[in-house]
């Protein structure tokens, strides 16, 4: 995204939605599974219990749905008013059709059109970006940007490294147009140099699901934590700083930090960096663990009580990609 303007419309949430599973894995839960403890798991991420849609033929595409129905009604818009679906995930019900597709007939959304984007981690800002491009040049006038990950069908539950961070939900916002509020800017960056620190190996065109794939483990997750968490606090503190001085803010003019709920000590280094307080960072990850594209838009639903028209946010977020970004809005409405 160029450079802040004042141009107008900008692209503006105007209402939030949100899915979490009922079924909570706990780490009691994981003790149970893999040799770990409540209190290793709590000091270094934060995390006490996240949410596990099961396997009873749900997946990303009905959380989605939920998620987005529950953001349409909040803001008494019908389906057919959508203009545009983008749905970031790393976890599609498939390859093809993409999940977008799924959730548009889920919802009825006869006039909308839509696709999935796959950023990881960073997903659901990448969506946000792109999905305010439409808003901002009058292509669309209510668009459904949604982050929804069933990562527990990715994650592999004797990995102990990995699966005591992940769990399953969506979030969703409605974008439409606002002459003040709303994404004001926005910087991302990817290196696929490192991308080795984060992916899962098989499933694609380089490694198809064969016997040889499914035991070697390669349709999971895989991590190496330790450079990641390194990587993520310089580069989301970086890209914060580059979008507060692009926008002329400091850390006293910021209401709210979002951030990606990947680990608590990657979250409380960023801030202190940035010179936030921890009353101004949205922290839910102890709740829900990290659930990939979907951690911000469910920070925005868990804090919209408390947010006001005018508020200045910055959402930023690391993932596999390596992929990370920030952005700056104004919240508009509250």
């Amino acid at each position: 995204m160029p450079s802040p303007s004042s141009a107008s419309p900008q692209a503006a949430i105007t209402s939030v939605g949100h899915y979490l599973p009922e079924t909570r894995l706990t780490n009691g839960d994981l003790e149970e599974m893999v040799e770990t403890s409540d209190e290793w798991i709590r000091t270094r991420t934060g995390i006490q219990e996240r949410r596990i849609l099961g396997d009873d033929g749900k997946a990303t595409a009905f959380m989605a749905t939920a998620a987005a129905q529950e953001a349409l009604d909040s803001r008494g818009i019908e389906p057919d008013a959508v203009d545009l679906i983008v749905v970031a995930t790393v976890t599609p019900d498939m390859l093809f059709p993409a999940t977008a597709c799924l959730v548009q007939d889920n919802l009825g959304a006869s006039n909308a059109w839509g696709f999935d984007l796959s950023a990881a981690c960073s997903g659901f800002i990448y969506a946000l970006t792109t999905g305010a491009q439409f808003i901002e040049t009058g292509q669309a006038e209510t668009v459904l940007v949604i982050g929804a990950d069933k990562m527990s069908s990715i994650v592999d539950y004797t990995d102990r490294t990995t699966c005591i961070l992940f769990g399953d939900a969506a979030g969703a916002v409605v974008l439409e147009a606002d002459e003040e509020a709303g994404l004001h800017d926005a910087v991302h960056h990817v290196d696929g140099e490192h991308s080795e620190l984060l992916r899962m190996r098989g499933g694609g065109s380089l490694n198809p699901p064969t016997h040889e794939t499914v035991d070697a483990h390669m349709h999971y997750l895989q991590q190496e934590g330790r450079q990641v968490f390194k990587l993520a606090v310089n580069r989301m503190a970086n890209v914060c700083r580059e979008v507060l001085d692009r926008n002329g803010l400091d850390a006293a003019g910021v209401d709210y930090l979002v951030p990606h709920q990947a680990n608590q000590r990657i979250i409380d280094a960023t801030a202190k960096q940035l010179g936030l307080s921890s009353e101004q960072v949205m922290v839910n990850i102890d709740r829900y663990g990290n659930t990939t594209a979907a951690t911000i838009p469910l920070c925005l639903y868990d804090w919209e009580d408390e947010l006001e028209r005018g508020d200045d946010l910055i959402v930023t977020a690391f993932g596999g990609g390596l992929t990370w970004g920030a952005g700056h809005l104004t919240w508009a409405y509250g």
